[in-house]
């Protein structure tokens, strides 16, 4: 633990399965709250080698809960310009795991709420334990999901569905969210870590330079027109097929 710190701060550890990086949220005393030291933490484990060597990475936040939301209290007497500074030295810690190359996993048990779920719908895929609960609850001290939660939401739930659990900031279960969408998969009680690892593995047989700008063109997909989609897609696809040899034939024959 870091100088002048305190187990009521919390980590983020990081540990390897084979090719998968699992990083894990602990700051259990405070429900894992995503203070500015703990997005610090967890910018430094998504740049450890661990994380940058994996083909996968699982993020989790242990057996009980995944986290509880960001911890507000420290922003609310921030200035305008502070808040500014925020957003540079840690709150870009939800676009740093989005934008990472490889693909990425939640593991979700217990609340997963505010920050958390930013930081869930930031990953590829989403892994839920029965006992998981989704939400947004920012309206009732008056602000607003601000680090990709909004956007992602509406990607992700589609415009209806996100204004339903964003303004009226209510609480959905697992099975709502699996219903919903907002969940890719629901495991059974208590494995939803060992579930993530495995979906990471599976993902690990894959090519990475596949992985990763496969993951970029579906990302850039959301940004841009059709006709500009596919485009991507078609020298995207050359790129790939030109540049990673997989022993099989290029014959036409074979497409």
């Amino acid at each position: 633990m870091a100088a002048g710190t305190t187990p009521a701060d919390g980590t983020v550890d990081v540990r390897r399965e084979g090719d998968v990086a699992v990083v894990t949220l602990n700051r259990e005393r405070k429900l894992n709250a995503l203070s500015t030291h703990m997005e610090g933490r967890l910018l430094q484990a998504l740049n450890s080698d661990e994380v940058t060597g994996s083909r996968a990475v699982v993020v989790t936040g242990g057996d009980k809960v995944f986290s509880a939301g960001a911890d507000t209290g420290e922003l609310r007497e921030m200035t305008p310009a502070a808040i500014a500074r925020y957003y540079r030295e840690t709150g870009h810690v939800y676009e740093t795991f989005a934008a990472l190359p490889q693909p990425t996993v939640v593991a979700v048990a217990g609340y997963c709420l505010g920050g958390g779920l930013e930081l869930s719908l930031a990953a590829d895929v989403r892994v839920a334990d029965p006992s998981a609960v989704f939400g947004f609850p920012e309206v009732a001290i008056n602000i607003l999901p601000s680090s990709g939660g909004v956007t992602r939401a509406n990607r992700v739930l589609g415009a209806g569905r996100a204004r339903d659990l964003v303004l009226r900031g209510r609480r959905i279960d697992a099975a709502r969210a699996d219903a919903w969408g907002l969940i890719t998969e629901l495991s059974a009680p208590g494995e939803h870590i060992s579930t993530a690892i495995d979906v990471a593995r599976e993902l690990c047989q894959y090519h990475p330079m596949t992985m990763s700008v496969t993951k970029q063109v579906m990302q850039a997909s959301l940004d841009s027109s059709q006709s500009a989609s596919l485009l991507l897609e078609q020298i995207s696809y050359a790129l790939l097929n030109n540049c990673i040899d997989d022993g099989t034939s290029n014959d036409g024959d074979n497409q």
